[in-house]
C-alpha cells in the first residue's frame, strides 16, 4: 500500500493520531499491549509481530493491525524498521 492511500484509509476508519516510528536493527520488545488500537504501514525495513504464539513478518508496503490491549511482541529486522501508525 502507498503512504497517501494509507493515510486516507486511516482517516476513513476514524484514526485521529498518526505517528512515525523508527526502531533499530535487531532490537525487540517482549510481550506487551497498548491501550489504543493501532494500524501501521511499513515504510522501510521489516518487523515480525508475535500474537498468540504466531509470528508474522511485515515488510515495506505491508499493513498490520493491533486491537487495543492485544498482547504481542516485536522483533525488528537486520536494517531496523520505520512505520507510520494510526492510533485510536
Amino acid at each position: 500500500m502507498e503512504r497517501d492511500d494509507f493515510i486516507e484509509m486511516l482517516a476513513r476508519e476514524g484514526f485521529q493520531t498518526t505517528v512515525f516510528v523508527e526502531r533499530e536493527a535487531g532490537a525487540s520488545l517482549d510481550d506487551h499491549a497498548h491501550s489504543f488500537e493501532a494500524k501501521a504501514l511499513i515504510l522501510e525495513g521489516e518487523l515480525t509481530l508475535r500474537i498468540a504464539g504466531k509470528d508474522t513478518l511485515y515488510q515495506v508496503g505491508d499493513v498490520f493491525h493491533l486491537k487495543a490491549n492485544e498482547i504481542h511482541s516485536e522483533r525488528y529486522g537486520p536494517e531496523g524498521v520505520c512505520y507510520l501508525v494510526g492510533r485510536k
